[in-house]
């Protein structure tokens, strides 16, 4: 089976031409080695993908047939993502949270002076080094 269909089965990626333009890119890597979306792939291959500044890795148990419900994916890829990487995840999340949406200016004095605010509290930094 091609990688990128592969990626589009197990529900990786919303459309298989997604997962193609991932392969182009040279996002996807099949045991360390970029490789483009035809590129066939076999059980016990290892897949790492990075998507959305995070790099998952994934063991190929077995060949789905067609695209999966998300309940039967697990039956076919073993995650193996480090939880580094996902907590980088949770990481990106929290600072899109403070980001100003598009279209809505500059920030304002109050948003430069809470800026400040962060960047000169001892304690944001600090991970405990006094110890």
């Amino acid at each position: 089976m091609r990688v990128d269909k592969y990626l589009w089965c197990i529900r990786y990626f919303k459309t298989r031409s997604i997962a193609t333009n991932a392969c182009k890119k040279g996002h996807v890597k099949v045991d360390d080695k970029v490789v483009k979306p035809s590129r066939d792939i076999y059980p016990t291959d290892v897949i790492s993908v990075r998507k959305n500044q995070v790099i998952y890795t994934l063991e190929v148990l077995d060949l789905p047939t067609s695209r999966l419900g998300a309940k039967l994916v697990d039956i076919y890829r073993k995650d193996t993502t480090p939880k580094e990487n996902l907590e980088k995840l949770d990481l990106l999340k929290y600072s899109k949270d403070y980001y100003r949406k598009k279209g809505t200016g500059r920030p304002t004095k109050k948003d430069r002076r809470d800026i400040d605010e962060i960047y000169e509290n001892d304690d944001f930094f600090s991970d405990n080094e006094e110890e």
